[in-house]
């Protein structure tokens, strides 16, 4: 099986910025959502705090809108996208989030 990480590309709201309800049902839906991917699920992750970008040439620039990672583990990439089903940070139907995955090539 291969891994693939997950980028969470989009808008975030930081967790002191919900009401304790809103945090305990964010919690809950996750909490739900890594149930339903089991043994898949390599790495949870962790949302992203402060960041900087620097280029080639050596300057300084605007990192862009990633937020966090997770990691699972599946056969192929369309079974990594499938796992994705149900995970809270898709579920605004807005069209602000997505999600980028990728497969970990090893070196």
């Amino acid at each position: 099986m291969a891994k693939f990480i997950y980028l969470y590309r989009g808008p975030a709201t930081p967790m002191a910025d919900l009401t304790p309800e809103q945090g305990a049902d964010r919690k809950a839906a996750f909490g739900a959502w890594m149930d339903k991917v089991g043994a898949a699920l390599v790495d949870v992750g962790s949302p992203f705090g402060a960041s900087a970008s620097v280029r080639d040439d050596g300057t300084d620039a605007t990192a862009g809108d990633l937020i966090g990672y997770t990691i699972v583990e599946a056969d192929d990439l369309a079974a990594a996208k499938a796992l994705t089903a149900g995970l809270p940070f898709l579920s605004d139907s807005a069209g602000k989030c997505a999600v980028e995955i990728f497969e970990l090539v090893p070196m």
